[in-house]
């Protein structure tokens, strides 16, 4: 890499976080130099206007460099990037995967001519497995499965992303070995609609199966972890790693945005409260260590009071810890932005804060319950790791970064317990 390697800025989920890093080897391996690349989120109107925010900021902070827009952002709303000054360059999701891409830049983008390459997203069937080293030195993040092929009323995700493509088990189980062999303890599964890998495989195999030949097939990894997914799609094979396999952790984060059967509907999601429950219960039946995240909305359009207190009440019915608030953002482009009786914007804040202070003190009780008990940590940093279930641990003495270490929770700091 010559004197000015590119600078990249990632926004939104833990998906565009690792195709940062599959661009960083592209970049890499293409010698593009003096740019600045931009990975964009669209999840929100909100998401979006810091995307132009952060555009602004670094054209001020490198006004020789070449600025590159790329992400789910730039795919659904290409023309609200290249009409700013500030960008040279915007690329579709797809294009940014694509070795070419970064073979037409070369040093300096000598060659580049095209400024807008965003392509039908739709047309889009195959995933490659990038293969990159993961985020620091303690846990590894392996992309799955990418795009939906689901239409929630509230989502854009989709038309960013496409529909749903699978990475062939084979080439998952390579990537994971590499990794281990690379000395990482922890690997994480991660895609936009996890639980709906392999519908487009031959033979149609389900998460599950994947999760089972993982386990088997790499028995030096400690750790598997399963990013994000939607619990009315868990197959029975997941539901039995999930009871015999102690490597599987024992932590779910949950696509359950809301606690209303009326307001599912209304966002056209696939299960009802009583099925959320019913799994949480199931998971904490085959295994009593379960926790579970889960992202929840705020003020969808059309919710009451006696609605929002539905999914207020589902924080405790379903005994979750880690709770994602979203307060509710119109998104031009979904249906339900064209709901005619919108949310006052003061109403969902004030929701949201107390969807959150419920989900401080789920944290709160589940610390309490966890002092006095032994747990396998991985470490991410010399002061800080994180046991089975993802709750942050600090140490007092430094710890090598990536270690596994047995120990003993012996109280609570803040909203990490100490050792």
């Amino acid at each position: 890499m010559g004197a000015n390697p590119p600078i990249f800025a990632t926004l939104g989920c833990r998906l565009n976080a690792y195709e940062t890093e599959a661009m960083k080897e592209l970049a890499e391996a293409n010698g593009v130099e003096n740019a600045v690349v931009v990975n964009t989120c669209a999840v929100t109107a909100e998401a979006v206007r810091k995307a132009r925010q952060e555009i602004r900021k670094l054209r001020r902070e490198n006004p020789e460099a070449k600025i590159i827009v790329t992400g789910c952002a730039a795919q659904t709303e290409p023309e609200t990037f290249s009409t700013m000054g500030e960008v040279d360059l915007v690329i579709g999701n797809s294009e940014k995967m694509q070795p070419e891409t970064w073979q037409n830049m070369g040093p300096d983008f000598i060659g580049q001519t095209e400024r807008v390459q965003v392509n039908d997203i739709m047309s889009v069937t195959e995933t490659a497995g990038h293969l990159i080293d993961g985020f620091g030195r303690h846990r590894a993040y392996v992309q799955v499965q990418n795009g939906c092929d689901h239409r929630c009323t509230f989502c854009i995700i989709p038309y960013g992303r496409g529909n749903s493509r699978s990475v062939p088990a084979g080439v998952v189980v390579d990537q994971i070995k590499r990794l281990v062999d690379k000395g990482f303890n922890e690997v994480v599964l991660t895609g936009v609609d996890l639980t709906s890998w392999g519908a487009d495989l031959p033979a149609t195999p389900r998460l599950g199966d994947l999760v089972m030949r993982i386990l088997k097939l790499v028995p030096d990894l400690p750790r598997l972890r399963i990013s994000s997914i939607d619990s009315i799609e868990a197959d029975e094979m997941l539901m039995q790693a999930i009871a015999t396999e102690p490597r599987l952790m024992p932590h779910l984060h949950l696509s359950l945005q809301h606690g209303d059967d009326l307001i599912l509907k209304r966002m056209a999601r696939r299960h009802l409260r009583d099925d959320a429950i019913r799994f949480c219960e199931y998971a904490r039946k085959l295994r009593p260590e379960m926790t579970f995240g889960a992202d929840i909305i705020a003020g969808f359009p059309t919710e009451t009071e006696a609605q929002f207190e539905n999914s207020l009440k589902l924080v405790t019915d379903c005994d979750l810890t880690w709770l994602h608030v979203f307060p509710y953002s119109k998104r031009e482009g979904t249906p339900a932005a064209k709901i005619p009786r919108q949310v006052n914007g003061k109403v969902i804040r004030d929701r949201a804060a107390r969807l959150r202070a419920a989900g401080e003190a789920q944290v709160q009780k589940h610390l309490k319950a966890q002092v006095g008990r032994e747990h396998m940590i991985l470490v991410e940093n010399p002061h800080m790791g994180r046991t089975e279930q993802f709750t942050e641990v600090s140490f007092d003495t430094p710890q090598p970064e990536g270690a596994l270490l047995k120990a003993t929770i012996t109280g609570i700091k803040g909203t990490r317990l100490t050792v």
